[in-house]
């Protein structure tokens, strides 16, 4: 059997998140090669090209010019995802693109009609679902172990960052609702099912800043479990989450930026007893970018990192979700009726 060629894959944008955790990730992911790295700036695209051995590029449009890049990694600001993923796509490639995938339900909706109509593979980067530990937590909930669900609780909150920090751009698509509040949005959404109808809002703005730099939400699933989030940028750090059910509840630290060799630790409180599980170190990172390799090779669309569910259809409700949200902290859940998020199409 001849062997097959890893996929090669070019990045455009020389973000942080690819400096420290994605591309370090590579190194153990069979079936995927580095071949290039762009940014607009080059200095910047010679510095990563220079510690992760591939060609640096000047201007995202030179990379997708290259005839040996088959797939696309976009860690670029929220802002410009919806161009830079549909000019990806419309070059035929296949896209990982950093989270959250889009700024609407709308735009989110046009690149996965794209993606599909062109039969190309486009996933939102959330690592954390494909963190073991979240399996362990399902199959805990699945075996009986805290008997039936009543609450979710998830908290995602980083201290203040500088006053430069592109997250305080609103141009670029900044906040907090798109850069932490989507973990514990997206952990209720995993665990609570699809069917997520949004109570209430409330996010807060800072007088120097133009986007949210904190905020609550109050949701409730189809089941009526309902889950509260908070999340900022204005906090001590915190990542968590808690599932509260009628036999006991089980919580989770480091739930959604764990390091590679953090050995996950999860507490399972019942009214007799507390048992402490401590799970084999995972990088993230890498599982995702296996997650994505197995994709575009064929491999089927639904497993844990999905709740079984479709993954496309995950990625619409995520944006309907965030869309519902906004809505409802202008007012339109303040009169008692909720904001109730579509079924994307």
């Amino acid at each position: 059997m001849a062997e097959t060629r890893p996929l090669r894959l070019g990045v455009i944008g020389c973000a942080d998140i690819a400096w420290r955790r994605t591309l370090p990730a590579l190194a153990d992911v069979a079936g995927l090669s580095l071949t290039a790295v762009a940014s607009r700036s080059a200095e910047r695209a010679r510095r990563f090209a220079d510690r992760f051995g591939c060609a640096a590029v000047t201007g995202y449009q030179r990379l997708l010019d290259r005839d040996d890049v088959d797939v696309v990694y976009l860690p670029l600001p929220v802002a410009l995802h919806g161009h830079w993923v549909e000019r990806a796509l419309s070059s035929g490639r296949h896209v990982l693109v950093e989270k959250p995938l889009a700024a609407t339900a709308a735009e989110a909706l046009r690149l996965s009609e794209l993606a599909a109509s062109a039969g190309l593979v486009l996933r939102e980067n959330f690592t954390f679902l494909h963190h073991p530990q979240h399996v362990t937590v399902m199959d805990l909930i699945s075996g009986g172990e805290i008997g039936e669900l009543r609450a979710f609780t998830g908290a995602f909150g980083i201290p203040p960052l500088p006053g430069t920090d592109i997250r305080y751009r609103a141009d670029l698509g900044g906040g907090a609702l798109l850069d932490v509040g989507v973990y514990p949005l997206r952990a209720a959404q995993h665990f609570l099912g699809s069917t997520l109808d949004v109570l209430g809002s409330a996010l807060h703005t800072a007088p120097t800043y133009d986007v949210d730099t904190s905020g609550d939400v109050l949701l409730r699933s189809g089941e009526g479990v309902c889950a509260h989030l908070s999340f900022g940028f204005r906090h001590g750090y915190r990542s968590a989450y808690e599932i509260w059910g009628s036999a006991g509840r089980i919580v989770v630290e480091r739930a959604y930026a764990p390091p590679p060799r953090y050995r996950p630790r999860i507490r399972i409180e019942q009214q007799d007893r507390v048992e402490r599980l401590t799970l084999p170190a995972a990088d993230q990172f890498a599982e995702t970018l296996r997650a994505f390799v197995a994709a575009v090779c064929g491999e089927p669309e639904r497993g844990p990192a999905s709740g079984g569910r479709p993954v496309a259809r995950e990625q619409l409700m995520h944006a309907s979700l965030i869309d519902a949200i906004r809505a409802s902290d202008r007012g339109g859940a303040r009169d008692g009726g909720g904001v109730r998020t579509p079924a994307p199409g």
